[in-house]
């Protein structure tokens, strides 16, 4: 992980923490190699998921301990969720890491398991949001004073104004918790109206991630993601998921893309299968 307030404490007592990759001006490039280096032979593999709102130099840095050491063991994941929702993605992998999943395994599920992750805020002003689209018309309601809006980044964009007769945006159609995060704002408009609507079975709250009033445009807000928890239904979800093996690093993955070279799944038709062995569609991911 790149950020330390995005390590949310363990579900349990069995699922690990995440170690912290420092960004290039509180560590020197020799101590990054030589961390990961250890990482490596700790465990075997390194999955290091980061927030598409990193530094330019602290995401070059990762490509560059990873080019230097030359190991195809370090999967380098851009997820582009809010920093509440990277956050809450990142335990999930942790759980997972100790299932018996392959690193290949757990590294593509990361994209699987951001479908099921609704991320949003609760944001006093919209006039410096850009990560989800914004009408002229609701740019202007930003700035009647008390307004409020609800939006939704993933994993479907939606922005509601916030009122008395206007319903909450669309939650998940699984049952889930909701993790909240506050910053500037002291509102309750998500636990006492957001949550009942999403009929979410429980409430967590966490530290706002240092890197929440920069993503969304404002230090005004109340950061919230619902989420699966069980870690039962996380792996029911990923095993649903047909396995194939990487043609280009030979790595296992669940999905269309490898998520530690990045190379996309071939197209079916290109694909080849032993002969005799009948191909089988992958299943969908179960719903809830």
């Amino acid at each position: 992980m790149t950020n330390a307030d995005l390590v949310l404490p363990p579900t349990d007592q069995q699922t690990p923490t995440a170690a912290l990759l420092q960004p290039p001006d509180a560590q020197a490039l020799e101590m990054a190699i030589g961390d990961m280096h250890v990482l490596l032979e700790q465990h075997g593999y390194v999955v290091a998921v980061y927030p598409t709102g990193i530094a330019p130099a602290h995401e070059r840095r990762l490509y560059s301990v990873r080019s230097v050491l030359e190991s195809d063991r370090i999967a380098l994941l851009k997820v582009d969720l809010p920093p509440l929702g990277v956050a809450v993605l990142v335990r999930q992998l942790r759980q997972l890491s100790i299932c018996d999943f392959s690193p290949g395994v757990v590294a593509s599920a990361a994209r699987l398991l951001s479908h099921y992750i609704h991320a949003g805020a609760l944001l006093n002003s919209v006039t410096k949001f850009d990560r989800v689209p914004v009408d002229l018309r609701t740019h202007a309601k930003s700035w009647v004073p008390g307004s409020q809006f609800a939006v939704v980044a993933g994993p479907e964009p939606q922005l509601v104004k916030v009122g008395p007769k206007a319903d909450p945006p669309t939650g998940p159609e699984f049952a889930t918790h909701l993790m909240i995060a506050k910053g500037q704002s002291q509102s309750e408009w998500v636990k006492q109206t957001l949550a009942p609507a999403w009929q979410v079975q429980s409430i967590h709250e966490a530290a706002l991630p240092s890197g929440s009033p920069a993503w969304w445009g404002t230090g005004k807000l109340v950061e919230f993601a619902a989420y699966l928890p069980d870690i039962s239904v996380l792996y029911q979800l990923v095993s649903s998921v047909r396995r194939e093996n990487c043609h280009w690093c030979g790595m296992d993955l669940i999905g269309d893309r490898c998520g530690f070279c990045s190379s996309p799944l071939p197209a079916a038709e290109n694909r080849m299968h032993p002969a005799g062995v009948l191909s089988q569609g992958a299943p969908a991911p179960p719903q809830s």
